[in-house]
């Protein structure tokens, strides 16, 4: 699953009424040239997880394609479009895989971008990717069968556009194996917007609407995109440590449990969601994600102490990620120790992973300005080193570089 959905719209000339072109306004000019048994437990309603590689049904007669996967949660919006509109005979659900997967040259010539869902339409030769795109097409094509969805309801748009501009772009880090994910270089940074993103879309709900839906007693498109991704927020968050009954912010954790016991299509989709991500469990996936099954399990050290400040230190840079002190035992005339404050398993350089891209550069930019500073005793250069391993010399084990200076440096070193 990639969760980036890159823009390329298209539509079937024939079939776009005003409506829609109203409500993609922004997307006018591109519109216009494309036209030439551990998850029984997440279930409030105590119901089962579906069996996993659980498909989703198809029909003959369709008159458009779906391409996705029961794992999709950006795709599930719009199988909840279609399952709540009752257009299964319309819109065929088709897995990627039918044309070899995502990355073959038969699904790229269909998009480019390689990424799903993607919507083809019967007799035309354009497709459509996007979810939230895609769903506005069936909203608009299908506009007299079953529930609206609220397209012109300006709460649920803005909670369906922060969901893809801050939620989706970023949720790779909760089940992806290696950063970046989105502009964050490390995992616990993103997770930790993750969940400030969250509670930013929690804070747009009233605590006292009517009704079990986002907007009130009608579903709307708001619905349909965040409850997948919640779904997958709700199982996978507890893995990186955060209690089960802190995943969700308050007021979606309500409105996600009256939706899953109270609407069947709702259901439906979790069902659908879950039993592929209990797949995942099965074949380990996070078995070897850092802060999930990889936690960094190694006794603290004195560098922990001094970066709690229940020991004293001469520091002399310090920032959100970085401590710079003076070594009490200095091997040079300016000798200086740069350590991350979040060892993260970094305990010594042969342990380090793409998960530490983003420190070692910082510990590295640190020490080339500390290495500038001639108030520490720095003249023209200095040298610096990271010790790793007993045979490198490293006394702590807690990554640390050394900026040695403030004389002429021989080479080799002892």
């Amino acid at each position: 699953l990639s969760p980036s959905e890159d823009l390329q719209v298209d539509v079937r000339a024939s079939v776009i009424r005003p409506t829609m072109w109203i409500q993609n306004a922004a997307l006018l000019p591109l519109l216009l040239l494309s036209v030439t048994p551990l998850c029984e437990a997440y279930s409030p309603t105590g119901i089962s997880a579906p069996a996993r590689g659980q498909q989703m049904k198809m029909s003959a007669a369709a008159k458009a394609t779906l391409y996705d996967m029961p794992v999709s949660n950006n795709g599930a919006r719009a199988r909840v479009i279609i399952y709540s509109k009752g257009i299964s005979d319309e819109v065929e659900l088709v897995s990627p895989m039918e044309l070899g997967g995502l990355k073959t040259p038969e699904y790229l010539k269909l998009n480019p971008q390689g990424k799903m869902p993607l919507l083809t339409v019967e007799g035309s030769s354009f497709a459509i990717p996007e979810s939230d795109t895609i769903c506005r097409y069936l909203l608009s094509t299908y506009a007299d069968m079953g529930p609206s969805f609220l397209p012109n309801d300006a709460k649920s748009n803005l909670i369906a556009r922060l969901h893809d501009m801050y939620l989706t772009t970023i949720q790779g880090c909760l089940y992806k194996a290696t950063p970046p994910f989105g502009i964050y270089g490390t995992r616990q940074d993103a997770i930790d917007e993750f969940r400030k993103q969250m509670k930013v879309i929690d804070d747009l709900i009233d605590a006292d609407k009517d009704g079990i839906y986002l907007c009130g007693s009608e579903v709307s498109l708001a619905d349909a995109t965040l409850f997948p991704t919640m779904t997958f927020a709700r199982h996978m968050l507890p893995k990186f440590g955060i209690p089960e009954t802190e995943a969700l912010p308050p007021k979606i954790a309500k409105w996600y449990s009256q939706l899953l016991a109270g609407d069947e299509v709702f259901k439906k989709v979790h069902d659908e969601v879950l039993g592929a991500l209990c797949g995942w469990d099965e074949k380990g996936r996070w078995d070897t994600i850092p802060l999930a099954g990889l936690r960094d399990e190694d006794p603290e050290t004195i560098f922990d102490k001094i970066i709690a400040k229940e020991i004293p230190a001469s520091v002399v840079y310090e920032d959100a990620k970085v401590l710079a002190f003076k070594d009490i035992n200095p091997a040079a005339p300016a000798h200086v120790l740069v350590i991350p404050k979040d060892r993260n398993g970094l305990s010594r350089l042969q342990k380090s992973s793409p998960d530490h891209v983003e420190i070692l550069g910082k510990l590295l930019v640190a020490a080339g300005e500390i290495s500038k500073d001639e108030s520490l005793g720095f003249k023209d250069g200095a040298r610096i080193v990271i010790n790793d391993g007993p045979d490198g010399g490293q006394e702590v084990p807690h990554l640390h570089v050394h900026v040695l200076g403030g004389r002429s440096l021989t080479w080799p070193p002892g």
